[in-house]
Formats: structure tokens, sequence, C-alpha cells
């Protein structure tokens, strides 16, 4: 009987080992087709009745649905057409099979089943060769945080120049930047600051910067580092360093330090 007992409980152990390591499993399998989606594509949509969805990237587009003959169908990439309303986009796009049309409006939108609020209205035109007119479906969307952005980065250089402990209190400004949530934190060379950041698509630019009140010595720089923070409107990520500039110059370079 004790033989019995003990090989039902082995037995139980090792069927409880197969359905955590199945679980552990399919878990790491989400994770990384997760991520690699974030490495593949800066923007993603999606609809209700009918479901769709679609992924834009560098590479192609990807749309998928519950549609009859458009479950999932790839479109070769292009380039954003700017509608004379800069806060939208269209993409034009078509294969030896199909035409897709993508407008994006910077607005809020909420999903019509979850109620989640996405800060862009998506509308998607698409048909096959064959049909005679355009599928017209609504959705949101958002775009892609790069995630080479969530670190936390120490200043080199302050507006094409090389900067010095002389030049702030203590330590040198530093940033840590949550990808996650769109949000960053830091220290400015003598006062705390945090605040949001704005991203698309090689557009970055840091929003609604706040800063404790502690006076700081003369001579001090950090004013000129915020005021370069906030002119701020696009990036670069090379050999661990972060580069801010904008259309008139290169402003600030950090240094990858986690």
């Amino acid at each position: 009987m004790k033989k019995i007992l003990s090989l039902l409980l082995l037995s139980l152990l090792m069927i409880s080992c197969k359905t955590a390591a199945n679980k552990e499993s399919n878990t790491s399998a989400s994770t990384s087709g997760t991520l690699q989606d974030d490495l593949n594509f800066y923007f993603k949509a999606t609809g209700n009745e009918p479901f769709w969805g679609v992924k834009i990237g560098n590479d192609q587009i990807v749309f998928t649905s519950l549609i009859s003959g458009k479950e999932s169908i790839t479109f070769p990439a292009v380039d954003a057409i700017r509608a004379m309303d800069a806060n939208v986009k269209m993409y034009k796009s078509s294969n030896e099979t199909a035409s897709i049309i993508v407008t994006i409006q910077q607005l809020d939108c909420q999903d019509s089943m979850s109620g989640a609020i996405s800060p862009y209205s998506v509308k998607v035109e698409i048909k096959n060769n064959a049909d005679l007119e355009f599928q017209k479906l609504s959705g949101c969307g958002k775009y892609i945080t790069d995630y080479r952005l969530h670190d936390i980065w120490v200043l080199e250089e302050l507006n094409g120049y090389k900067v010095f402990a002389a030049d702030f209190q203590k330590e040198f400004p530093r940033i840590e930047i949550n990808s996650t949530e769109n949000r960053f934190s830091g220290y400015g060379g003598c006062n705390t600051i945090s605040g949001q950041f704005f991203y698309e698509k090689d557009v970055l630019r840091f929003t609604k910067v706040l800063s404790t009140l502690m006076a700081c010595p003369q001579g001090n720089k950090e004013g000129e580092f915020t005021k370069a923070l906030q002119n701020v409107t696009t990036y670069s990520i090379e050999n661990n360093r972060l580069t801010l500039s904008n259309p008139s110059a290169k402003l600030l370079v950090f240094r990858k330090v986690d």
C-alpha cells in the first residue's frame, strides 16, 4: 500500500512539474514575441466588430483580422504622407493581391469594448483586388516607444561642449527614462527633475518638466541643461550614447550607466 501511495505522489509531482514548465515556456514565448514586435514595429492599432489589427514597421505593414479573405495580409512599408493638419498621417500600400490605407490622427480614442484610452484614432481602408470597394474600419492605436531609451543616462556634452564637475553641484545631470509609461526623472545638476515625454517614430520631446526649487550656486549650468532638454525634437542611440538634437543643433549627449 505504501509503495502504491509513493508511486501516486511521484506521478502527481511529475505532472505538476510538467504543467509548471509548460506555463513558464508559454510565458517566455509570449514575452519573446512581444519584444520582437517592439523591435520590428513602431505603431500598433486594433479595432472591434469585426476584430482587426494593424502593425506598421520599417520593413512591412501587417494587417490581421477575423474578416473572411483578409485574415492576414502583409504589405511593403511606405513613408507616411502628412496631411495639411500636422496631427494626421496616412500610409498607402499595396501588394499583388490587396491594397490598404491607414490614417492615424493624434486624437484620444476609447476602445469600444475595454474602455481603454489610446492617444491616436485610426481608420483603415482595405480591399482585395477582387473587391469593388474598400472596407472601412475604425479603432485606436499607439506608437511603441523605443525600448532602448529605457535606461539611466548621465550627461557628457551640453550644447556641443563636454561638461565638467565644476559646471554642476555635487554630480553630473542624469535622466532615468521609463519607456513603458513615457515618463522620466533625474537630477538637473542642482535640483531633482521629472516629467513626461512625447514619442513618435524618430520624434522625441520632453514635456511638463518639473523641478524642485533649491537655490543653485552661481555658474551652475542646470538652467542651460533643462532648457536644452525642452528643445529636443529627435534622438539617436549608438555605442551606449544617447544624443538628443533638434534641426538646429546637437543639444545633449548622455552615456548609458545601467
